[in-house]
């Protein structure tokens, strides 16, 4: 026996389609729902809705599974079918991890869940603790980034649907890894949203990328409960250890207890039931702490978010890029900022906005673990006109030096994939999007946007052609040349280091000291210093205190005396003290 249920406040008819079988009426229940039994519709059978006398047959807002892609039928799918074999997983909690985000359809050739299996030994042997993925629920098209996700309860299922993410899960939980999934619930994708449909599941008004989701209108409690139930399921049913909420400052949420708030509540609660550490890590540019301050001191109750200012800080000061949103970083003076404060916009001017920005962290009350930290993520690469990765500017000596600069910063430490050995891949926006107008909508717009940044539009790779979407999978074959290998061994070795000492991971941020002088800094973590000269020569940087040992290199021909170090150009070393 199978129960079908749809929430469709304003229908005055439902009927319930089974694939070979005659419609049939479904009942009317409290809070506009509507609900059918069909003792024979097992796991397999495909269903979808009608609304009233409208012969197009929809599938469910809440499918759990789309075989025939968005605009198909649903598919029963029984959660308590997989043989899980994760029963000794106790989590992963975020203090002290390393994460690697990866996109599914790109980090493979084969682009499905099952072939990121085949690379999780790379991913254990690099040391990382959880991977990140891009969205995978299902959208328009074969090939996309994710954000276009109309369907958010049913994983792709060119990805290898329902059972291959749990696959996924299952796997690298056995080998020590948690899994972070990116969802995104501030819009649905062009293409295949049905859900409006059925309900007032969006509001006139919009944000970048299209009408905003109804969180605080008529109607808007079972729109609430639609995103908590989804968030609930990815952690329990699909067993992930946490999900990265997308840009959540397009959320239009003006209720007394905001969304974000009550997800934390929700989350807290399943947490405790599973008995495993389980986090929601918010992309935001609202630099507002309270965010990421815990409920019983006044704030929302996340336990993380993305730190844009970190990346930006990074960027500038290594590349000596200063357009558009990175016009007011560069300085050293901004990296000290962003090392012992987290943001550099707190509270201060935005030349960008033109208006002051953010609000300053209580450096004694918020940890720094709580700030996700990168050289590299999918939209700072992505969201250059040609997906150029950071490895396509800087040597490889100020590689090195940047990924020194991250992985002992006081943050949460993320790689995207590939960085770990210099790939060269570039990492492109691409879309597969079947609908031609659309296809050409989306093509229009990109070259558009980019060309009011500067970029002549001939640059910008077309989304639509398969070539963008080729060009951006990775080369595991450089692997075998020997300036990758490497750039990966000394990966392997900074991340090690990290893990064996204990101030390097050391969240607090009135623990560190930053002192800097003409393109060099020496940072302070406990009794490690980290002393990067970011210069085109050889420096001598004079220290505070004797050095003991030399940790880590980045490279070769560094000198150590008493209370000195001499590094050669794009150089930096960890020295305790």
């Amino acid at each position: 026996m199978t129960e079908f249920t749809v929430w469709a406040p304003e229908a005055e008819r439902v009927r319930l389609r089974i694939t070979g079988d005659a419609d049939r009426e479904m009942t009317p229940a409290p809070g506009g729902w509507w609900r059918a039994e069909a003792p024979d519709a097992g796991p397999g059978t495909d269903y979808a809705f009608l609304l009233d006398d409208d012969e197009s047959a929809l599938p469910d807002p809440r499918s759990p599974w789309q075989p025939a892609g968005v605009h198909g039928p649903s598919r029963v799918y029984d959660h308590a079918a997989f043989a899980w074999r994760d029963q000794g997983w106790t989590g992963r909690h975020l203090p002290g991890s390393v994460l690697y985000e990866l996109h599914v359809g790109t980090f493979t050739p084969e682009g499905t869940f099952d072939a990121v299996i085949d690379r999780l030994d790379h991913l254990v042997d690099l040391g990382v603790d959880m991977i990140e993925l891009l969205p995978v629920n299902a959208f328009n098209g074969e090939h996309n980034w994710g954000y276009d996700g109309v369907c958010w309860f049913a994983p792709h299922h060119a990805y290898g649907g329902p059972d291959g993410l749990k696959r996924l899960v299952d796997a690298a939980h056995r080998r020590g890894l948690g899994v972070i999934l990116d969802v995104v619930y501030n819009h649905f994708g062009p293409s295949g949203a049905y859900a409006p449909r059925f309900g007032p599941y969006l509001t006139e008004g919009s944000n970048t990328w299209g009408r905003s989701v109804n969180l605080d209108g008529p109607h808007s409690d079972e729109v609430r409960r639609y995103i908590i139930d989804s968030v609930l399921m990815w952690l329990r049913d699909y067993h992930v250890d946490g999900l990265r909420l997308d840009a959540v400052h397009a959320l239009a949420d003006d209720r007394a207890t905001p969304l974000l708030e009550e997800l934390a509540v929700e989350v807290e609660s399943l947490a405790t039931h599973l008995g495993r550490p389980l986090s929601l890590i918010a992309e935001s540019d609202l630099n507002d702490p309270r965010l990421v301050t815990p409920r019983e001191a006044g704030g929302m109750g996340l336990h993380a978010q993305w730190n844009d200012d970190a990346h930006h800080a990074l960027h500038t000061l290594l590349t000596g890029e200063r357009q558009g949103y990175y016009a007011d970083f560069g300085s050293l003076d901004c990296l000290e900022a962003v090392l012992t404060g987290a943001f550099f916009h707190a509270g201060t001017w935005s030349s960008f906005r033109n208006r002051s920005h953010g609000r300053p962290v209580d450096r004694q009350r918020v940890s720094g673990h709580r700030f996700v930290a990168y050289l590299q993520n999918h939209d700072q690469i992505g969201n250059r006109a040609t997906g150029d990765r950071i490895s396509a500017t800087l040597s490889p000596a100020l590689l090195r030096v940047g990924a020194t600069l991250l992985m002992t910063a006081p943050f949460t430490p993320m790689l995207f994939m590939g960085e770990e050995w210099g790939a060269t891949t570039p990492w492109q926006f691409f879309t597969s999007h079947p609908e031609p107008e659309l296809a050409t909508a989306v093509a229009t717009g990109r070259r558009r946007e980019f060309a009011a940044h500067g970029w002549p539009e001939g640059e910008v790779p077309d989304p639509q052609d398969p070539e963008t979407f080729t060009r951006s999978r990775l080369d595991w074959a450089e692997l075998d040349k020997p300036e990758h290998r490497e750039m990966l061994a000394f990966h392997r070795r900074l991340i090690a280091l990290r893990k064996a000492r204990p101030d390097l991971s050391d969240p607090r941020l009135d623990r560190v000291d930053v002192r800097h002088g003409d393109r060099f800094l020496v940072v302070r973590r406990g009794e490690c210093l980290v002393v990067a000269n970011l210069a085109d020569r050889a420096q001598r940087v004079n220290l505070p205190g004797v050095v003991r040992q030399v940790l880590l290199a980045t490279g070769t021909g560094v000198t150590v005396m008493r209370d000195a170090v001499e590094l050669p150009a794009e150089t930096a070393a960890i020295v305790a003290l």
